[in-house]
This record gives structure tokens, sequence and C-alpha cells, in this order.
């Protein structure tokens, strides 16, 4: 009874590590690599708004980079705890939103409530967090093609896009490495630092141990997750 569930799974890995190291998918690498970036900057910003905090909006770059704009001063925690969390939340926020899509993924009533959940986050980050144009477009593509599958209601292809969405977030944390462990970089010619630096700075540790706490904690997520979808 395993064996469809877990060739899905292995199909579905498999798709995505292709796509990703192949250079012919160029023109579908892209728009995943915002939609990754999305993923990551709600994190952020959705982190700062359970803490009691604000999220102001999210700026995604033609380079696929991108920042949220929250503050977190209000919230009922000590303010470095919060920060700290806040800039693991963005770290997380991928690793923790693809668990959940795959562990949903496993019926039919928990795939369409997560599918319509994610369009609606969606659609609320369009109106009330995204500025840039480039990202608008892209993101209301995706919102797009979401609600159509959905409206669909084909089981198959809802599980599908939940497991290959799930699969494509966890393992974004893998284009995000050098970033992990790096302390700062540039930007528009101001030195910024980066997320692991920043809860270093607000937490005992270094950088790079808070990179390798990360990394273990997505590989636990992605296993438990996958656990759970074959479970019986």
């Amino acid at each position: 009874m395993k064996q469809k569930p877990l060739l899905a799974i292995i199909g579905i890995s498999l798709l995505v590590f292709l796509l990703w190291q192949l250079p012919y998918f160029g023109i579908i690498q892209y728009p995943l690599l915002l939609l990754g970036t999305w993923f990551h900057e709600m994190g952020h910003g959705l982190t700062a708004l359970l803490l009691g905090g604000k999220f102001y909006y999210l700026e995604i770059y033609d380079n696929g980079g991108g920042v949220a704009y929250s503050n977190v001063s209000f919230s009922y925690l000590d303010y470095h705890i919060a920060r700290a969390i806040t800039s693991a939340g963005g770290l997380l926020g991928p690793a923790i939103s693809g668990a959940i899509l795959i562990a949903s993924a496993k019926n039919r009533i928990t795939s369409k409530i997560t599918l319509w959940l994610l369009i609606v986050i969606m659609v609320l980050s369009l109106c009330l967090w995204i500025h840039a144009l480039l990202a608008l477009i892209i993101l209301s593509v995706f919102a797009a093609i979401l609600f159509f599958i959905a409206i669909l209601r084909v089981r198959k292809l809802e599980a599908f896009t939940l497991l290959f969405l799930g699969t494509q977030c966890v393992l974004s944390t893998y284009l995000q490495i050098g970033y992990l462990f790096t302390k700062q970089f540039e930007r528009d010619g101001r030195i910024q630092y980066s997320d692991t630096q920043m809860i270093a700075a607000h937490l005992p540790g270094t950088y790079w141990m808070w990179a390798v706490l990360i990394l273990l904690i997505t590989v636990i997520l992605l296993y438990k997750s996958y656990r759970f979808y074959l479970k019986k």
C-alpha cells in the first residue's frame, strides 16, 4: 500500500532536484526562486505578527533576493528574543510551510483546506504587503494557477501540487546554504547582516552555529513530513 506514495515522493523529489540542477529549466527556476523568496520573507513578517509586532511590507528583488520590513519593539517577548525569533522565522518559514504542505497531501480534506489556505494567504500578501510590480505579477500567476487547481477538485492533481510545492519549499534551504553561512553582505553600497548573524547578535552563539541548527531542523522537518505522508 505504501508503494505508490513512496514512488510519488521519490519522483517529485527527483523532479525538484533536476529542475534546479539542469540548465534547461531556467524559465521555471526563476518563478520558483521568487516563490521561495516569498515564503522566506513572509516567514519573517508573519513571525513578527505572531509575536505581537508589526509587519509593514516586503520586497522581492529581480535577482531573487528580498527583505521584509517589520517591528517587534511592541512584542510581548523580550526584544532580543523576539528579534532573534523573527530572523529565524524567515530561515525556517519555507521549511515549516513545506512540511505542512507535504503532510496535508495525505488525504483529500486536508489537501483542500491547505490549498485554499495557501491561496488566501497569497492573495492577502498581494493586497497588503507586496509593492514591487514583478513580485505582484509572478505571485498573481501562482495564485491563479493554485485557484484553478483548487476548483478542478482533482485529488491526484491537488496532492501532486502540494507535494511539489512542499518539497520545493523545504529544499529551497539548499539554495540558501551560502547565505546561511554568511555573516554579512553588501546591498546598494551598504553592509547588511545576514539572518543567522542577526540571531547571533541577539542570542548566544555564532552565526555558523545557528546556520548548522537551521539546517538540522530543516532536515528533520523534511523527514518527519515525508514519514507522516507515508504512514499507513
